[in-house]
C-alpha cells in the first residue's frame, strides 16, 4: 500500500497548501519586487517591497542612501542578471556590474536606467540623432524627397522617353506642340560652326533668344553676349495616331542634348525634362537619393567644409583684441608670451601710424580697414622697427600670424593660450547646417531637411501633421511619417517643445537629456519594465512638471514599474506608493523611515519629508524684503539666442532669482551675457559674452564667482579636505607633531600624490584594479597599506591616537570636535556642515560625489574666505538633489552671504527659494521663439501678482499659506 492510499486526504490537504504556496508566491513575486538584507553603501541592512507596475518615489535627505538602494543595487541586480544570460562571447562587449550588497531580490524585471550623466557630448550628436528622429527624417527624405538644383532652386527629376511621351499623350485633343532640343543655354559665343553643323544634318529651323530662325539663312550672333539656342526637332497636333512621331521627336531631341527635351505648347506652357537627375539650366547633376545622403556623419551627404559639425575653428579677433578701448601702447594681445604680445602691438602702432594716428590713440579708434589689416592682414607693407634698425615688411594678420605659431610654440602654457583664441563660428559654406547643397535642396512637403529640423519642437508638430501624402508616396513613406509624428509629440508631452532637432546634445542640461532618453522610452512601447530615474523633474518649472508626471503615469499605465529617485513635492504627492529612507545622511541614514501611499507619509511623525508635505514644518517667508541700495549691474540689448533685445536690471546687496519656464533664457542672460562679460572685465577672460550691448555698474563689484555642478575633481584623489584647503593645515599640523620632528618629516610627507609618504604599491590610491576577460575590472584594497594610502612610517604618527588616513577617512561631523582647536581647519569644516555636507568623509574621492554635493562644497569653500562685500555670486540651480531640510539649510547659508553686503544670483524653479529672493526677474513667457523676454520683475508679492507670470501663478498660493494648492496649481492646464 502506497503512502498516498494510506492517508489519501491528507495528501490531499498538504498537495494543496503547497500548490497553494507556490501559487501565492508567485503571486508575490508579479504584485512586487521584495529586497531583503540590503546593505550597499551606507544602507542598514534593510528590507522592503516594491509595488511593480506603480509609480514609487524613494525620497530622504541628501547622502540618506536613495540611489544606494535604486540604482546601485534594484537596478544593477536587474542589469547584472540580464547580462549573465548572455554568452560569455557577448559579455566581454558590455560594461558588466557587480553584484550589490544584498540577501535577495524577488520580482525583479528587465531594468532600464534613465540617468543624468549619460548626455552625449559629441559635436556630431544632436537632440534629432538622440531621439532617432532625425533617422526617420533622413528615410523620409531619400524615399519621397523632391530635388532641386542648388544654384536655380529648380525642381529637379528623372524621367524617360516613355514617360514624358505619355505626358504629351494626356494633352487635350488638337493642342499644337512644338519638341526642342536646348542646345546652348546661357553661354557666350558666335556658335556659327554648330548652327551650320546643324543645317546640314537637315534640321532647319531653331529657336534663338526667343526668336524663331532659319537655318539657311545667315544668322549672326554678338560672341560677348549669352546666348540660348534650341533646335526644333517637330511641331505637330496632339491626335490620335500620333503617339509614334512624338516618340522619334523626343528620343531624338533627347539625343542631341544629352537627355534633355524641351516641350512648348503653342500659346501656352513650356516643360522642360529630363532623363538623368540634372538641373536642365545650370547642368547640376544630382546623386541618387540615399538615406546616407542626409546624414552628416557620412562623406556622402556631409558639408565638405566643416565635415558634418557646422562649425569651422578659427582665431576668434575679439578675443585677440580684449580691450579695444585701451590705447595701442597698453594693449596685450597674447599675455602668455611677451615677444609675440610686444610684435602683435608693433603692428598696431604700424597701422595707426600709417593710417595717421599714433599709439596713444584706442584700438576701437582706428579706421575700420586698419583694423580688418590688423586681423586679415594687408597688400601694402608695414614699416616696422626693430630698436633703431627699421625695416618694411609684408603682413598677413594676427590670424594667420597665430595659426603659423600654432606648431612651434615653447611651453604647454603658450599652447593651451593660444588653444583658448580659437572659437567656433559657423560654417560659411553651410550656413551651420551639416549637409551638402545637393542634400539641402531636397523638398518634403515644400520644407528641406534642415528647415524641418531647425523648426522648436512645438512648431514642428503642427507642421508635421499637415504633411499630407497621396498614393504611391503614402504607401512609401505613410509608416515613416506616423513615427516622426509620435516621437515629436512625446518629446512635447515632456516639456521639450522648446528645443529644436538641431539643437546639439552637448549643450543640453542632465534634465533635459535625462528627458530626452524618457521620450524615447515612452515611443518604444514597451511593458513589464522596470525603469529607473534619476530626479526627472531638474530644471522644470512648476507648470511643466505636470507634463513630465503624465509621462511618467503613462509609462505606468503602460505596465511599467516606475522607480524615481525625487525630491520634488508635487511627484511624491502624486505617487503611488513613497519610500522615505534616513533620518540623517551619511553613517546616520541608510534606514527605511517610513514607506507607504503619500497621505501616510504625510501622517507619520517619524519622517521629515511627511512633516513638510503635511505643512507641519516649512521653509518660512522672510518677514522682511531687503531693500535696494541703489547700486545695480544692468544688461543692455541682450539679444543673444532667443533673448529679445532686452534691457534686465540686476540690482546689488540683495538675493535674486532669476526664473521662467524651460528654455526661456534664464542661462543665457545669466551666464552666457554676465557671467562672461564680468569674467572679461576683472578677470581677464577670453570667453566671448553673449550678442548684447553694453554691460553697465561693473565697477559696483571687484568678485564674480560662479559656483556650478562640474566636480570638483576627476580623479580619485580628489577630495573635500584637498578642494576646500582644510588637507594642507591638516598636513602641517601632523607635521609638526614632536613625532614628526624628530624624524624629520615635512608636510610633504603626508600627502599622498607625491613619492615618500604614500604607499608606493597603490601610488597613494588606497585601492589595486585587476582586469577581468569576461567580468567587470575588480577594485580590491591594496594588500600592503589597506586602503590607508600611506606607508607604515607615516601612519605610526598620530594625533590624539589618530593617523593621518583615520582622520581622512571620518566624516566632516565627527572631525569637527576633533580639530575644533585649529581655527584655519575648524573655519573649513564649519562651513560644509553649514551648507549640510556633514556627512560626507573628508577624503571621500571626488568621483563619487553627486552633481550637487559637488557645487556645495564649491560653495562651502567661497564662505570659509574673507569676503569683501563686493562679490557677486552666480548659481545655477543649487537645489539639485536636495530635500525640504536641505533647501533650508541652503538659503540660510545664501542669506548669511548677502547679509555680508554681497549680492547671490540663483537660477531656479524651486519655489521655496523663489519666494525666499528680495527680487524676483521672471523670463517667458514661453520657451524657445515664444521666449527671452521679461515677463515681470519685482518682489515675490509683486510677481505673485502678475497673472500673465506661470511663476507668478504657482507662488500666489504658497505666499498665502496654502502650499497644496501651489503643487497642484497647473492640473487644469
Amino acid at each position: 500500500m502506497t503512502v498516498t492510499e494510506a492517508c489519501p486526504l491528507k495528501f490531499t490537504l498538504c498537495a494543496r497548501r503547497k500548490i497553494g504556496l507556490y501559487t501565492n508566491r508567485g503571486k508575490m513575486a508579479l504584485d512586487k519586487i521584495t529586497i531583503r538584507g540590503a546593505r550597499q553603501h551606507n544602507l542598514k541592512d534593510i528590507s522592503l517591497e516594491i509595488p511593480r507596475n506603480q509609480l514609487t518615489v524613494v525620497t530622504g535627505l541628501s547622502g540618506s542612501g536613495k540611489s544606494s538602494l535604486a540604482f546601485d543595487t534594484v537596478y544593477a541586480e536587474g542589469q547584472r542578471r540580464y547580462v549573465e544570460s548572455l554568452s560569455a562571447y557577448a559579455r566581454q562587449f558590455l560594461d558588466q556590474l557587480e553584484k550589490p550588497d544584498v540577501d535577495s531580490i524577488d520580482g525583479l524585471s528587465p531594468a532600464i536606467s534613465i540617468e543624468q550623466k549619460t548626455t552625449n557630448r559629441s559635436p556630431r550628436s544632436t537632440v534629432g540623432t538622440v531621439t532617432e528622429i532625425y533617422d526617420y527624417l533622413r528615410l523620409l527624405f531619400s524615399s519621397i524627397g523632391q530635388p532641386h538644383c542648388p544654384r536655380c532652386e529648380r525642381p529637379i527629376s528623372r524621367q524617360s522617353i516613355e514617360q514624358i511621351v505619355q505626358q504629351l499623350n494626356e494633352l487635350p485633343e488638337g493642342e499644337r506642340v512644338m519638341i526642342l532640343a536646348p542646345l546652348v543655354r546661357g553661354r557666350k559665343g558666335a556658335f556659327k560652326n554648330e548652327l551650320n553643323k546643324l543645317a546640314r544634318s537637315g534640321f532647319t529651323r531653331a529657336r534663338i533668344d526667343g526668336e524663331l530662325r532659319q537655318l539657311d539663312e545667315e544668322i549672326k550672333l554678338d560672341k560677348r553676349r549669352n546666348h540660348t539656342i534650341e533646335i526644333v526637332v517637330d511641331r505637330l497636333l496632339i491626335k490620335p495616331g500620333v503617339q509614334k512621331r512624338l516618340e522619334d521627336g523626343v528620343q531624338l531631341a533627347s539625343k542631341l542634348t544629352d537627355g534633355i527635351v524641351l516641350i512648348s505648347i503653342i500659346d501656352g506652357e513650356e516643360r522642360l525634362y529630363s532623363e538623368r537627375m540634372a538641373c536642365p539650366d545650370c547642368g547640376i547633376s544630382v546623386p541618387a537619393l540615399e538615406p546616407r545622403s542626409f546624414s552628416f556623419n557620412s562623406t556622402y551627404g556631409a558639408c565638405a567644409a566643416c565635415h558634418g559639425l557646422g562649425f569651422c575653428t578659427e582665431v576668434d579677433p575679439a578675443k585677440i583684441v580684449l580691450e579695444p578701448l585701451l590705447p595701442i601702447k597698453d594693449q596685450i594681445c597674447f599675455p602668455a608670451d611677451r615677444s609675440i604680445s610686444n610684435y602683435l602691438r608693433d603692428i598696431m602702432k604700424a597701422l595707426a601710424e600709417q593710417s595717421g594716428g599714433s599709439s596713444d590713440m584706442a584700438f576701437a579708434d582706428l579706421p575700420p580697414k586698419a583694423q580688418e589689416s590688423f586681423f586679415h592682414g594687408s597688400k601694402e607693407k608695414l614699416t616696422l622697427r626693430y630698436g633703431s634698425y627699421e625695416y618694411r615688411a609684408q603682413w598677413k594678420g594676427a590670424i594667420n600670424y597665430l595659426r603659423d605659431r600654432a606648431g612651434r610654440m615653447k611651453s604647454e602654457i603658450t599652447q593651451a593660450a593660444l588653444d583658448e583664441l580659437v572659437s567656433q563660428i559657423v560654417c560659411p559654406a553651410c550656413n551651420g547646417r551639416r549637409l551638402q547643397p545637393a542634400s539641402l535642396a531636397v523638398c518634403v512637403a515644400g520644407r528641406t531637411i534642415a528647415e524641418y529640423t531647425e523648426l522648436p519642437i512645438s512648431a514642428a508638430v503642427p507642421v508635421f501633421e499637415e504633411v499630407r501624402l497621396k498614393g504611391r508616396e503614402e504607401q512609401i513613406a505613410g509608416l515613416i511619417l506616423r513615427e516622426i509624428r509620435q516621437r515629436l509629440s512625446f518629446l512635447e508631452t515632456v516639456g521639450l517643445g522648446y528645443l529644436t532637432l538641431d539643437r546639439a546634445s552637448a549643450t543640453l542640461s542632465g534634465g533635459e537629456g535625462q528627458r530626452i532618453r524618457l521620450a524615447t522610452q515612452i515611443g518604444s512601447q514597451l511593458r513589464g519594465v522596470l525603469y529607473v530615474l534619476d530626479e526627472p523633474s531638474i530644471g522644470l518649472h512648476p507648470r511643466d512638471n505636470l507634463k513630465l508626471l503624465g509621462t511618467l503615469e503613462r509609462l505606468r499605465d503602460l505596465g511599467n514599474t516606475v522607480l524615481v529617485v525625487e525630491h520634488d513635492e508635487e511627484t511624491i504627492r502624486r505617487a503611488d506608493h513613497v519610500i522615505d529612507l534616513g533620518p540623517g545622511a551619511g553613517a546616520h541614514g541608510g534606514e527605511l523611515v517610513a514607506e507607504g501611499k503619500p497621505e501616510e507619509i504625510a501622517r507619520s511623525q517619524v519622517s521629515l519629508t511627511g512633516r513638510y508635505i503635511s505643512g507641519e514644518m516649512e521653509i518660512a517667508v522672510p518677514e522682511t524684503r531687503r531693500e535696494f541700495n541703489g547700486k545695480a549691474i544692468t544688461v543692455l540689448g541682450a539679444r543673444a539666442n532667443n533673448l529679445k533685445n532686452i534691457d534686465v536690471s540686476f540690482p546689488l546687496g540683495l538675493f535674486i532669482v532669476v526664473t521662467g519656464v524651460s528654455g526661456s533664457g534664464k542661462s543665457t542672460l545669466v551666464e552666457d551675457i554676465l557671467y562672461h562679460s564680468l569674467a572679461r572685465k576683472l578677470y581677464k577672460s577670453v570667453a566671448v559674452p553673449g550678442e548684447h550691448e553694453e554691460v553697465e555698474g561693473l565697477e559696483h563689484i571687484d568678485k564674480v564667482i560662479e559656483i556650478d555642478q562640474s566636480p570638483i575633481g576627476r580623479t580619485p584623489r580628489s577630495n573635500p579636505a584637498t578642494y576646500t584647503g582644510a588637507f594642507t593645515p591638516i598636513r602641517e599640523l601632523y607635521a609638526m607633531l614632536p613625532e614628526s620632528r624628530e624624524r624629520g618629516y615635512k608636510p610633504g610627507r603626508f600627502s599622498f600624490n607625491v613619492k615618500g609618504g604614500r604607499c608606493e604599491t597603490c601610488q597613494g590610491d588606497g585601492m589595486k584594479r585587476i582586469e577581468m576577460n569576461f567580468l567587470p575590472n575588480v577594485y580590491v584594497l591594496c594588500d600592503v597599506c589597506r586602503g590607508a594610502r600611506y606607508n607604515r612610517e607615516t601612519l605610526a604618527v598620530r594625533y590624539k591616537g589618530r593617523s593621518i588616513a583615520d582622520l581622512l577617512d571620518t566624516t566632516v561631523e565627527e572631525a569637527l570636535p576633533f580639530l575644533e582647536n585649529i581655527p584655519q581647519i575648524n573655519t573649513r569644516l564649519r562651513t560644509l556642515m553649514d551648507v549640510g555636507l556633514g556627512y560626507i568623509k573628508l577624503g571621500q574621492s571626488a568621483t563619487t560625489l553627486s552633481g550637487g554635493e559637488a557645487q556645495r562644497i564649491k560653495l562651502a569653500k567661497e564662505l570659509s574666505k574673507r569676503a569683501t562685500g563686493r562679490t557677486l555670486y552666480i548659481l545655477d540651480e543649487p537645489t539639485t538633489g536636495l530635500h525640504f531640510e536641505d533647501v533650508r539649510k541652503l538659503l540660510d547659508v545664501l542669506h548669511q552671504l548677502v547679509s555680508r553686503g554681497n549680492t547671490v544670483l540663483v537660477v531656479e524653479h524651486h519655489l521655496d527659494v523663489i519666494k525666499s529672493a528680495d527680487w524676483i526677474i521672471d523670463l517667458g513667457p514661453e520657451g524657445g521663439d515664444e521666449g527671452g523676454r521679461v515677463v515681470v520683475e519685482g518682489t515675490p508679492e509683486a510677481v505673485a501678482r502678475c497673472r500673465r507670470s506661470y511663476t507668478g501663478q504657482a507662488l500666489r498660493p504658497l505666499l498665502n499659506g496654502d502650499r497644496a494648492r501651489a503643487s497642484a496649481f497647473f492640473d487644469h492646464r
